[in-house]
C-alpha cells in the first residue's frame, strides 16, 4: 500500500511539473503589453478585437490568391503571399498561418527570424537552398548551421526564434510554402533592423560589433535604408 501512494504521488508530482499550465506562461502574442489601470479600455488579442460571433461570416474564414506570386521585393528577388491574420480574419486566436513565397532565379530571403513561430517548409517547384542557426552554449560567440538543399515535395523545419535564411539555387524561379504555428508569426530582417534602424545605432557601437569602420557602416547604411 505505501509503495502504491509513493508512485501516486510521483505520478501526480510528474504531471503537474510538466503541466504547460503550470510550468510556464503562454507565450505572449504580441511584442509589448504595457499594463494600464483601466477598466474602460478595450482588450486586444494580437492587437485585434474580437468581431461579435453573430456577425462573422464564412467569409472571415476564406482566403483566394494563394496559386498567385505577391509582391517582390527587388532588393533579394522573392516575393510574398500572405495568408495571416491580416487577410483571413478569421485565423485570430487560432495560432496558424501560411505565406507562398516565391524565389527568383539566385533570389535570396536574407537572414531573418520569428520571434512567434516555428516555420514549415514544403517546396513545390525549383530548388531550395534553407538553413538555420542555433547558438553554441559553450562559446557565445559561435553557433551551428543545420541547412539543406530542398526539391520539390521536400519539408524542412526551423525551430521558433532562430535566425534563418532561403536561397535560390538555380536559374529558374522557385517555390515554397512557409507554415507557421501563429496568426502573426513577425518576421524580423537581421540586416534592415540593424543598419536601418530608427533612431539609428550608434556608428561606433556598430563598428565595433562588425569589426568594420564607420565608412564602411555608412555604406551599409545606404544598402538597407
Amino acid at each position: 500500500m505505501r509503495m502504491w501512494w509513493l508512485i501516486t504521488t510521483l505520478a501526480i508530482s510528474a504531471f503537474i511539473c510538466n503541466s504547460p499550465v503550470y510550468a510556464y506562461d503562454n507565450n505572449p502574442l504580441q511584442d509589448i503589453c504595457v499594463a494600464v489601470n483601466d477598466s474602460q479600455a478595450a482588450v486586444f488579442v494580437n492587437g485585434k478585437i474580437c468581431k461579435d460571433p453573430k456577425l462573422a461570416t464564412a467569409d472571415d474564414f476564406f482566403f483566394s490568391g494563394l496559386n498567385v506570386s505577391g509582391n517582390e521585393s527587388t532588393l533579394f528577388g522573392f516575393a510574398t503571399t500572405h495568408v495571416d491574420i491580416n487577410t483571413m480574419p478569421g485565423l485570430n486566436t487560432l495560432g496558424i498561418s501560411i505565406v507562398r513565397v516565391d524565389l527568383e532565379p539566385q533570389g535570396l530571403v536574407p537572414l531573418h527570424t520569428h520571434l512567434l513561430a516555428t516555420e514549415l517548409i514544403t517546396v513545390l517547384e525549383g530548388t531550395v537552398y534553407a538553413g538555420f542557426l542555433v547558438p553554441d552554449p559553450a562559446n557565445f560567440f559561435k553557433s551551428r548551421l543545420f541547412s539543406k538543399i530542398l526539391n520539390p515535395g521536400d519539408v524542412f523545419v526551423i525551430p521558433q526564434g532562430l535566425i534563418r535564411f532561403t536561397n535560390n539555387l538555380e536559374h529558374k524561379k522557385a517555390t515554397f510554402l512557409a507554415s507557421f504555428n501563429s496568426q502573426n508569426p513577425e518576421a524580423i530582417a537581421i540586416p534592415s533592423s540593424i543598419f536601418a534602424s530608427e533612431p539609428p545605432i550608434m556608428d561606433d557601437i556598430l563598428a565595433k560589433g562588425f569589426q568594420l569602420d564607420e565608412t564602411q557602416i555608412a555604406e551599409l547604411r545606404k544598402k538597407f535604408s
